[in-house]
């Protein structure tokens, strides 16, 4: 094994070989940004204690208030999930400033932001970016769901700028319109949480001694645990929970 600069033994690299000794291949660049993402999760997975935490969140009333946010504004599409997910996060980050933070280069201090810019993972030909929605905290359902849709648009138009994926306190991560129950996201290094959402699907409850289906949408909170413990990480998604499943506070 070989030694790294400071003395110590280096991590052992994944071996590889030549592939075309079992048949034909193809050979093709990652290509820089797919570069520069992988090297940062990379960095992240390596140097990051994760731990991640899972829950289900009714969002029948949720589902049923969405028509509200947009009532008589036949211009104006409804808020997606995503918007009201973001709202929640915006105001549990708020409640929790240890999770709004960051570690300085020594590692020895947190950098507690006072402000709070949200990014979301968004699809593009060149593959996921993360563009960054800026003061969460300052907007509304609609101006939130409207942020959403231009900045996801301009990413998928190969036209999103440097600074359009800076300065991110926390992101969400929302694989929903793809399937899946549930998934384990990286954090995006120097933010400490990321918070993963699947698809929203009927699931046979409980609700007050019955057993009735409902609509459940799981979440997966990940965060540093060198800065977060898992009382902080268990009350923030319970704060995000807590506001989806009585959502009316979030069209204030």
């Amino acid at each position: 094994m070989a030694a790294a600069t400071d003395g110590s033994p280096a991590r052992p690299g994944v071996e590889t070989y030549d592939y075309a000794l079992f048949g034909p291949v193809e050979v093709r660049p990652m290509g820089r940004i797919r570069e520069v993402i992988a090297r940062r999760l990379q960095a992240s997975w390596s140097d990051v204690p994760h731990v991640a935490q899972f829950d289900e969140v009714d969002v029948t009333a949720l589902l049923a208030l969405r028509g509200q946010a947009s009532q008589g504004e036949t211009s104006r599409r409804k808020p997606t999930l995503l918007s009201f997910v973001m709202r929640a996060c915006a105001r549990a980050l708020g409640e929790f400033p240890e999770v709004n933070a960051s570690l300085d280069a020594s590692g020895r201090n947190l950098v507690l932001k006072r402000y709070c810019h949200i990014a979301f993972a968004a699809e593009t030909p060149i593959g996921l970016l993360a563009p960054v929605l800026r003061d969460v905290d300052r907007k509304g359902l609609q101006e939130i769901a409207q942020d959403i849709d231009a900045l996801a648009a301009k990413a998928r138009a190969g036209k999103l700028e440097l600074s359009d994926a800076e300065g991110a306190c926390f992101t969400v991560s929302n694989l929903g319109s793809l399937g899946g129950t549930g998934f384990i996201p990286i954090i995006n290094a120097p933010e400490l949480a990321i918070l993963g959402m699947a698809r929203a699907a009927p699931k046979v409850v409980d609700v007050e001694g019955r057993l009735i289906a409902r609509p459940m949408l799981p979440l997966t909170l990940v965060y540093d645990h060198r800065v977060i413990d898992g009382a902080v990480g268990a009350r923030f998604l319970a704060s995000v929970k807590r506001q989806l499943e009585t959502p009316g506070g979030l069209l204030a």
